[in-house]
């Protein structure tokens, strides 16, 4: 079945992630989106309670992940041949520790986007 990652593409560290867990995890049929390049999907997670600014999604058929839920499922599934993915896959496939780790992971990715002036909500203009 399709496995689905929606990220925040303007966020170097989750494109990162995001891109090494496509081309080094060995995660079968995973399906990479940059939530933030695409507004249609954006307000549909909204409307499913699964805010971009939140957190990265994972989608499996019906099933949905978000934030450190999403990281910690992926992990549990991936393979890496990656040595800092595989470090990664340890940490945050347990939910314990991924909750935990999460907040850090968060104001990370708050600060690269505020480097880079956008906002943490991709639906929402910075503030200059």
């Amino acid at each position: 079945m399709l496995l689905t990652l929606i990220y925040d593409g303007g966020c170097p560290f989750c494109r990162e992630f995001a891109l090494r867990s496509e081309l080094q995890a060995g995660v079968a049929n995973l399906r990479i989106v940059d939530g933030r390049a695409d507004h249609n999907l954006r307000r549909e997670l909204n409307a499913l309670g699964l805010p971009l600014r939140n957190g990265a999604v994972l989608i499996e058929g019906e099933q949905k992940w978000h934030g450190s839920e999403a990281i910690a499922e992926l992990s549990r599934r991936m393979k890496p041949s990656d040595p800092l993915l595989r470090l990664l896959a340890r940490l945050f496939a347990d939910n314990q520790r991924s909750a935990l780790a999460y907040p850090a992971l968060l104001a990370a990715r708050r600060l690269a986007l505020a480097t880079r002036g956008l906002s943490v909500d991709p639906d929402q203009v910075p503030s200059r």
